[in-house]
């Protein structure tokens, strides 16, 4: 049987191990307003493909220092200046993709929500159709559309996922969750508010311990974990 304060303390000790929301560590304040969301969706856009989250942040810092801080933006750049920003976040491998990427996402959110991306939020409030909405947009996929709706719990009315799959696994792993609770995140949101932080960094924390702990072997779990006790990568 686990000491009284053993969850929570665990909980606040796998955000600082692992850092919590990638929004948060970019300076974007999601619960701010439409213009924090338009941010996060820019960022989002960068994490949805395979590449490093390091890479991702770095880029994400190229566009924004270009004054590139909402989707549509990027729809009024030169193709070849779009190019240039994204090779000097490191993004050099996807870079012609990424920059037509963009580019066509500026304009279906500028066709289909006014340019504003606080409008899909507004106009999806059930969390299917929000997914289904977010799903369609030119380049995203089932990954950038969790990333993105993880951290916007509380914000838009139709973010309401499940607990990632991976979260969950973790926590079970670690003994934060039975495997036997009929809501998952409820216990992890509890866990969060006695521990003083904010679910949505300890669910994130914990699929960054998940990712991690692919490349571990054997492990005993709990506060034994080794993916606790030394940070491996840095993956969304």
């Amino acid at each position: 049987m686990s000491r009284p304060g053993a969850k929570p303390d665990l909980a606040d000790a796998i955000v600082r191990r692992f850092g919590g929301r990638y929004s948060s560590e970019l300076g974007i304040d999601v619960d701010a307003g439409d213009a924090e969301v338009e941010r996060w969706f820019v960022a989002s856009t960068l994490f949805g493909t395979r590449i490093s989250a390091r890479v991702a942040e770095r880029t994400f810092g190229q566009l924004a220092g270009a004054g590139i801080n909402r989707i549509v933006d990027a729809g009024s750049r030169d193709w070849d200046a779009l190019v240039a920003l994204l090779d000097a976040g490191g993004y050099a491998r996807y870079d012609f993709r990424t920059a037509t990427r963009l580019q066509t996402l500026a304009q279906h959110v500028a066709d289909r929500y006014g340019g504003s991306v606080g409008e899909i939020g507004r106009r999806f409030t059930n969390p299917a159709t929000l997914v289904a909405a977010l799903d369609d947009l030119p380049g995203w996929g089932p990954v950038t559309v969790g990333l993105y709706l993880r951290e916007l719990r509380g914000v838009w009315p139709g973010a309401r996922l499940p607990l990632d799959p991976r979260a969950a696994a973790a926590a079970r792993h670690l003994g934060l969750l039975t495997g036997r609770e009929r809501d998952e995140l409820a216990r992890i949101a509890r866990i969060a508010q006695r521990s003083g932080c904010d679910e949505r960094d300890l669910e994130t924390a914990l699929v960054r311990l998940a990712l991690d702990h692919r490349r571990a072997s054997a492990c005993p779990g709990s506060r034994e974990c080794v993916a606790l006790s030394v940070r491996r990568s840095a993956s969304r």
